[in-house]
């Protein structure tokens, strides 16, 4: 059963920023740059295609620009570049260094699974990255094959490494809890994040297209109680970053565990987030359908008040909950046609 947390609406000052019908301040973007990826998680299942061609209907690296631009004189100081794989796409630390380098953009991070990231890493730091979210869900190496369709545990632990020495910190796991699959390395991937000082942050997973439906969903309500007594947690008031966990800490401080619960505790509340597909399509909610199109407004040569136009349109449809327990069948498209 969804529970509704207590309300904490995030208001933004009259005509500052973006803010939806329903109040709430949208200050985070998702940006993809590319739906492809070299792995095939069961709960994604990106596309195959590792071409190296782009294709056409890509928003170039000047349009990405323009767009990120506008989004931040709008009040979006969080940008999280994301994919699929986004070390995939080519020349990714030249974006890094002109997104960087655009006023208001605070806080610029990066989701990977990364097998790459050992190569790149220190690159991306030099260009302005922050920090990084790795998508890890066991240590278990056949587990690991078995979730990601590839013997590729070690690469994603040399890259981590790497963006650890690179100083892209602090650095996020994310492991999708799925029963069934991994549950059982719960505790042993949370003593492994805070023995390294990552952050760990258990996820439920979500029902977005058909394999994510089957991806074999976890509440983390009981992980959570196991998590607290072992490690003797305590509720943590720090703000770490703009997205949805909720954070648990060492009695000392030093260690975090996070919680993402878009089923047990839905966060909508609070939604201060929106997507960008690296076609250009703006997605309000992942378990929405409610989308604008910018892609043709930037070829068409519209002007950066026509996009801002735009934008707040489009944010005045962002819907106020997601539906993911009373319609699981509604979104049809893989996790990363949408951006992460």
């Amino acid at each position: 059963m969804v529970r509704d947390l207590p309300e904490q609406r995030l208001f933004a000052p009259h005509g500052a920023g973006l803010q939806d019908q329903y109040g709430r301040r949208v200050d985070y973007l998702r940006l993809s740059v590319t739906d492809r990826c070299d792995l095939r998680c069961s709960y994604c299942r990106p596309h195959d295609s590792l071409a190296y061609a782009e294709p056409r209907n890509w928003l170039t690296f000047a349009e990405i620009g323009r767009v990120v631009g506008v989004f931040a004189r709008l009040g979006v100081a969080r940008v999280r570049l994301t994919g699929g794989e986004p070390l995939l796409r080519r020349n990714l630390p030249d974006l890094v260094s002109m997104l960087a380098a655009l006023p208001g953009v605070d806080d610029l991070s990066l989701s990977t699974n990364a097998t790459r990231l050992a190569r790149f890493a220190p690159t991306l730091k030099r260009a302005g990255l922050a920090r990084i979210n790795v998508s890890l869900d066991s240590l278990d190496r056949e587990c690991v094959r078995k979730v990601s369709g590839r013997d590729s545990l070690d690469a994603i632990m040399d890259g981590i490494m790497a963006g650890k020495a690179a100083g892209l910190t602090p650095i996020k796991l994310n492991m999708v809890a799925m029963r069934g699959v991994n549950e059982h390395e719960i505790e042993r991937m949370a003593a492994f994040s805070l023995e390294n000082g990552f952050i760990l942050r258990l996820i439920e997973a979500m029902p977005v297209g058909d394999m994510g439906r089957d991806a074999g969903y976890l509440s983390l309500d009981a992980a959570r109680a196991k998590l607290v007594e072992r490690f003797a947690l305590e509720p943590c008031t720090a703000t770490l970053g703009g997205g949805p966990a909720v954070y648990w800490q060492t009695a000392d401080g030093r260690g975090q565990i996070g919680f993402i619960t878009p089923i047990s505790r839905h966060f909508c509340a609070t939604c201060n987030r929106v997507r960008l597909s690296v076609e250009g399509t703006l997605y309000l909610c992942l378990g929405q359908e409610q989308r604008c199109e910018l892609r043709p407004l930037l070829r068409d040569k519209a002007s950066d008040a026509e996009l801002e136009a735009a934008i707040r349109a489009a944010i005045e449809l962002k819907p106020q909950r997601h539906d993911f327990l009373a319609a699981p069948e509604k979104i049809m498209r893989f996790m990363s046609q949408t951006g992460g």
